[in-house]
């Protein structure tokens, strides 16, 4: 049985972007639960649900944060599950400032990081890390990629013709 995905943000403003994330996990058929939780204003929930994801079936977890963006680190700080980190862009410096604090995690407790406003590449990524107990899932991912590929074909043809056509 495929192990499900958590999508943690830390405020409901970061739905907008996470949605996509979650979009992403139901069309690879990858089941997933969201949930609002705060490393500041909820930390014992938060640290609760980290600690107990494993025993409830996750098997990768995904954190939205934007600003101090301390979210993705006080998970990872209390599961040995993976934890990619979403940084979102806003505040002062446009994400800069959250792109930092997520990846810059002390030795021991890592943090995958993917681009700001990254929620659906951090979708795959828990895909490919499934996929490594998944070979169903595997065949998934496979067949996406080369329908990229074939999507690409198809756009690189197009332009051929109009080019041809100046």
């Amino acid at each position: 049985m495929i192990r499900k995905v958590a999508v943690i943000m830390g405020s409901d403003s970061d739905w907008p972007v996470v949605k996509g994330a979650c979009a992403q996990l139901k069309a690879l058929g990858i089941p997933f639960e969201a949930h609002i939780l705060s490393a500041h204003r909820t930390p014992a929930e938060a640290a609760a649900f980290a600690k107990g994801a494993k025993e409830a079936g996750f098997g990768v977890i995904l954190c939205a944060a934007g600003m101090a963006a301390h979210l993705a680190g006080a998970f990872a700080a209390n599961t040995t599950l993976p934890v990619v980190g979403i940084p979102m862009k806003g505040g002062a410096m446009d994400g800069l400032d959250a792109l930092l604090a997520t990846v810059q995690m002390p030795s021991g407790i890592p943090v995958a990081t993917v681009a700001i406003n990254g929620a659906k590449n951090a979708a795959w990524l828990a895909a490919e890390i499934l996929a490594l107990a998944d070979e169903g899932l595997a065949a998934r991912l496979e067949a996406e990629r080369a329908q990229m590929g074939r999507d690409i074909a198809a756009k690189e043809e197009k332009l051929q013709q109009e080019a041809a056509a100046l």
